[in-house]
C-alpha cells in the first residue's frame, strides 16, 4: 500500500490543513444546524487523522485511495454522532470509529468469506461490548455480551472469531529488515519435527509395496495396537500364519527405509 503518496483521491495531502480543537468548538453547532460550508471545513481538517490511521494498516496490500475513502465515512459518521455535551476531544472519539470503518470494509472484501449471518452477530457483539465498556469502565467478558444479546457465548465467540483478519506467517513481528522475526518462526509443533516426517513418509511408502494381506497385518498390529490373535481372527488364518508373515513383512520394509 503506497502510504507515502502525496495526491490520495485526488487530494494533495501535503497541503491539507490543521484545524485547531478551538475552531473545531466553534464549528460544532454550525456543522449540526446544517451549514454546509462548516461541515466541509470540518471535514478537510479531520483529513490528517484519516491520513495517520491509514498507517496502521500499511502492511495490507489494499488500495489507499479505497483505504483513505472508508477512513473518510467513519470520519463523517464520527462528526454526525457526535456528542458535544460529553467532555471527550473529538479525536478521541473518532479514533476508534474511523478504525471500525477500516476494519469492517477490509473483512467484508476478505478473500475468506464469511457469512452474513455471523458478520451481524460479530458486529453487534462489537456495538455491545464498546457500550458496556463505558458502562463498566473496563473490558466486559463474552458472558456478559452474549446475555445482552441473549445469545449463547458460543455463538458469540465463534462469531468474533470468524471476524479475525487473517495473519500471514511472514508477517514480521520483530527485529528490522533482514534481521526480522515473523510469526512463522514463532510457530512450532514439537510433535512434528522434519526427522519423523520425513520417517513417516518413508514407512508409507514402504508399506504401499507390501502385499495386500501383510499391509493389513502391519495395520491392525502397530496402529490398532492389536495382538497376533486378534488379527489371525479377524483374517481367518492361524496365530503362527500371522507371526511369520509379520516377521517377513517387517523385514522388508526395513530393507526399504
Amino acid at each position: 500500500m503506497a502510504i507515502g503518496k502525496v495526491e490520495i483521491c485526488g487530494v494533495d495531502t501535503s497541503s491539507l490543513p490543521v484545524i485547531s480543537n478551538e475552531r473545531m468548538r466553534e464549528l460544532f453547532p454550525l456543522v449540526h444546524s446544517g451549514d454546509s460550508a462548516a461541515r466541509e471545513e470540518f471535514i478537510r481538517g479531520n483529513l490528517r487523522l484519516v491520513l495517520s490511521i491509514l498507517q496502521r494498516f500499511h502492511h495490507r496490500c489494499e488500495n489507499v485511495d479505497d483505504l483513505f475513502q472508508v477512513g473518510c465515512i467513519g470520519l463523517i459518521k464520527a462528526l454526525d454522532n457526535f456528542d458535544v455535551t460529553q467532555n471527550v476531544r473529538f479525536s478521541t472519539y473518532a479514533v476508534p470509529m474511523i478504525i471500525g470503518e477500516i476494519r469492517r470494509y477490509l473483512r467484508d472484501n476478505n478473500a475468506i468469506r464469511v457469512s452474513r449471518s455471523l458478520r451481524d452477530i460479530a458486529y453487534k457483539a462489537l456495538g455491545v461490548r464498546e457500550k458496556l465498556s463505558r458502562e463498566l469502565g473496563r473490558e466486559p467478558s463474552i458472558e456478559e455480551i452474549a446475555r445482552k444479546l441473549e445469545l449463547d457465548p458460543e455463538d458469540v465467540t465463534l462469531a468474533l472469531e470468524a471476524i479475525q483478519d487473517p495473519i500471514s506467517l511472514f508477517e514480521p513481528i520483530g527485529g528490522d529488515n533482514a534481521d526480522a522475526l515473523t510469526l512463522g518462526d514463532q510457530v512450532r509443533d514439537e510433535s512434528v519435527s522434519q526427522e519423523n516426517w520425513l520417517e513417516h513418509i518413508a514407512i508409507s511408502e514402504a508399506l504401499r509395496r507390501l502385499s495386500e494381506r501383510e499391509q493389513k497385518i502391519i495395520q491392525l498390529r502397530f496402529f490398532q495396537g492389536r495382538t497376533q490373535m486378534e488379527v489371525a481372527s479377524e483374517i481367518g488364518i492361524s496365530q503362527a500364519q500371522v507371526s511369520r508373515l509379520e516377521k517377513a513383512a517387517l523385514t522388508h520394509m526395513r530393507k526399504l527405509i
